[in-house]
């Protein structure tokens, strides 16, 4: 089927009037969200001294071990240094007996709910370089002709989508919603706070700067199947074409067998597939393993691979994708974290990712909740890390 101003992808129409936009396994399940304007509360340190501050990796990684191998199902970590691996651990269950006795591997794949954020702000950042599009560009432009558009949303840039300051302050992450909240408006004094709905604007988005759809384009009675199915096309091909194959990497939004899966904690009985989550994408979605998002991470930091080392270190400092940019405590070196969490009730999948000073980068996968109080994950991979700084 031909449909007018869209480019480099092939459209069934059997397939586009069975597209469902929002799938039962996406309405039975939810995001964590942060405030943005209170970081995590770490450890302190009132030692002040001239020498320099390092991380005891070894020690680092007891004080990790012994604050979650007694209250998750299972995790996984790695922590690499100059682009070299340097520490892994992993413990207990990806997949329970009861679903098939999976131990968690560096290998093993999770759906990574948020932290696909990343990938979109480093997709989106390549496409807007490419184009020579300012950062600080409204959206308006390249949002679907047909949506309407409420108030002020002609004042909201991709800098504030890639850093939650858009005014966006409600409402689900699936194209419809996305749809509504852009119909709704926003305030002209735009609030930070965390939405899922900036990155899955951005996956709309997305194909329309890069040429692949026209922001014209129209398909009577299927538009919202159409812009649906093939943002969402257009998205992933993107993504691999320009992230996972430079950096000799791999990712799916779909839930394969051998995935991990979701528990609460203690895992009591079978565990929770969270499904295919390509209707989400943009603002979760991806499924990685431990070793294939640090090899991601590190390409895009160091590796040339994406961008400049230099260009990447801007878009940390922008916060580009990312929860927060927090000094090390004693000599003030910057980290950088974003943090993912996607539950049905308490059965829960939830990582970190992390880029940390002395050219370090630390991925950390959950299968549940931390312990009955549910304790956020972000804030204990932290105060591990700024406990062994010596």
């Amino acid at each position: 089927m031909n449909v007018t101003g869209i480019r480099n992808l092939q459209i069934n129409e059997a397939v586009l009037k069975a597209h469902v936009i929002v799938p039962e396994n996406i309405t039975n399940a939810s995001s964590g969200k942060i405030d943005l304007n209170v970081a995590p509360v770490l450890v302190k340190r009132t030692r002040v001294r001239v020498k320099a501050w390092h991380l005891d990796p070894k020690a680092f990684c007891t004080t990790l071990h012994a604050a979650l191998k007694s209250t998750v199902t299972g995790y996984v970590m790695q922590l690499q240094q100059h682009g070299k691996l340097i520490e892994t651990l992993q413990w207990n269950w990806a997949k329970t007996p009861v679903d098939g006795s999976i131990g968690w591997t560096p290998q093993v794949v999770m759906h990574v709910a948020s932290l696909s954020k990343m990938i979109t702000a480093i997709a989106m950042t390549k496409a807007l370089d490419t184009k020579g599009i300012s950062y600080d560009a409204s959206i308006a432009p390249y949002l679907p002709a047909y949506w309407a558009k409420g108030p002020n949303i002609g004042s909201v840039t991709f800098r504030q989508l890639m850093t939650h300051t858009s005014g966006f302050t409600s409402g689900g992450a699936d194209f419809l919603s996305v749809k509504a909240q852009v119909a709704a408006g926003v305030p002209l004094v735009k609030p930070a706070q965390y939405e899922n709905s900036n990155f899955s604007i951005l996956r709309v988005l997305l194909p329309v700067v890069h040429g692949d759809v026209a922001a014209s384009t129209n398909f009577p009675l299927l538009n919202d199947q159409l812009w649906d199915s093939v943002t969402i096309s257009s998205y992933q091909s993107f993504v691999i074409t320009n992230i996972f194959t430079p950096t000799g990497s791999t990712g799916t939004l779909t839930h394969g067998v051998g995935y991990a899966l979701a528990y609460n904690s203690p895992a009591t009985g079978p565990g929770w597939n969270s499904g295919d989550t390509s209707s989400i994408s943009g603002a979760a979605g991806w499924h990685f393993s431990v070793a294939n998002l640090l090899k991601i991470m590190g390409s895009f930091r160091r590796g040339n691979t994406i961008f400049t080392p230099a260009h990447a270190q801007q878009m940390l400092d922008n916060m580009f994708g990312i929860d927060w940019k927090l000094p090390r405590a004693g000599d003030g070196a910057f980290s950088y974290s974003k943090n993912g969490l996607w539950h049905k009730g308490a059965q829960t999948e939830q990582g970190v990712a992390m880029y940390l000073p002395e050219d370090m980068e630390l991925v950390v996968f959950v299968n549940s909740p931390i312990n009955a109080t549910q304790s956020f994950l972000e804030t204990v991979v932290l105060n591990a890390y700024n406990a062994n700084i010596k």
